[in-house]
Order: C-alpha cells, then structure tokens, then sequence
C-alpha cells in the first residue's frame, strides 16, 4: 500500500489498538480478538518481547486482509523502525518525535506518527513531514487543547492516545480527531487472557466510534 493508501485506511478504520504483551503468542491472540471485534489497525507496541517476530507473524496471517493495518508502536529510533519496516509494519509510531525515524519513514514512504505536546512539537514533526501527530499522553491536557491548537493549524491532524475510553471518545470527536490511539480501556481483559471479552469490547468501540463520526457528518451537512 502506499502512503496516502494507509492514511486513508487509518482514518476509516478510526481506532488504533494499542497492543501490549508479555509474549508473541499473547500478542496474536489479542489480534485475532481484536479483529474479530471490528478493530482493524492495530499498533503492536516495541515492549512486546521480539515485536518484530510478532509483527512479522501477524502481517502473513492477515495478508488476504486489505483492510488489516499493523503498525509498530514506542519506536524510538531509526534503527528500530527500520527492523519493524522489514519486519512488515505499515506504519511507525512513537511517544516522541525524531529527525532521524522521520527521514526513514519518508525515505519508505511509510506514515510516521510521532508523539508531541506542545504546538512547536506539533511544527516540528509537520516539516519533518508527519501527516498525523500522536497527541501523547492526550488525558493530560484533554479535548480542548486539541480545538486550541486546530485553529492556527487547521490542517493539523492529531491522533490523541492515553486514557481514552467508551465515555470521553464523543469529546475526542467533537474536537475534530478523526483517528484515535486506545490502550489499557480496550485490552483490560486480556489481562486475563478473555479474549471473547476483548472481542465484545473491540466491537462496542466500534460501533461507538460509527455512531459518532456519522453524527458529527450529518450535523456538518445541516451547519
């Protein structure tokens, strides 16, 4: 796929899983209970042990499935997004912003969704060329800041990630996020290993995240 491709499918897919593990095995499981929930980009996160192994597991197990998005999540460095671009990751993310991962994600033309908070982090990272900035950690300064920031940078979009759950995604939302990075409120049972109820929590996200977008469209379409 190429870039402009993944970026259009983050936006329709909505969500982003954000997947830790203590295991490989772990990992694909959560996966498969994620995608079997509705939930299709998922960020497999480099503190999962040898997340290049999964990553690459992952990525041939849902080849046939187009609209199937693994990434690779706390990249830190060139060196680590360039083991989880061979690894099959179709898009880097990271709490932090780096010149150097940036310039490879470009070079690939793969999408870099870097981590910042504040406005001249947010600049930063758009010269460097991310199209998409991880507001992180996003409960730390809430919906609103992001509204603050989108009106000098309306083109600006921000994928907030930390702490965002069923009852604060519609302010996410209405704040102008079009894409949204969910952690600890989504995989909380696969703590201990229920995957049905990741599955049945996948699919509540989901449908949440439908029925807000389609809201907020009908209501620009009446503005």
């Amino acid at each position: 796929m190429k870039k402009i491709e993944i970026l259009q499918a983050l936006e329709k897919n909505g969500i982003v899983a954000v997947l830790r593990a203590d295991s490989v095995e772990k990992a694909l499981d959560i996966t498969d209970a994620l995608i079997a929930g509705g939930i299709k980009s998922i960020e497999l996160t480099f503190t999962v042990p040898n997340a290049d192994v999964a990553i690459r597991k992952i990525t041939k197990q849902y080849t046939d499935h187009q609209d199937v998005l693994i990434g690779a999540g706390t990249v830190l460095d060139a060196p680590t997004a360039q083991i989880a671009l061979m690894s099959g990751a179709k898009f880097i993310v990271a709490p932090t912003f780096d010149a150097d991962t940036a310039a490879l994600c470009n070079l690939y033309q793969v999408p870099y969704i870097p981590g910042c908070m504040t406005v001249n982090e947010m600049k930063t990272a758009m010269q460097a060329g991310a199209e998409v900035i991880k507001l992180f950690p996003s409960n730390i300064v809430g919906p609103a800041f992001v509204k603050d920031v989108k009106a000098p940078l309306p083109q600006l979009e921000i994928m907030p990630s930390g702490g965002i759950n069923l009852d604060n995604m519609c302010d996410w939302i209405n704040a102008g996020c079009k894409i949204l990075g969910v952690g600890g409120s989504l995989l909380k049972h696969a703590e201990t290993n229920q995957f049905e109820k990741v599955t049945e929590t996948a699919q509540a996200f989901m449908q949440k995240y439908k029925q807000l977008r389609e809201a907020q469209q009908l209501r620009g379409q009446y503005a």
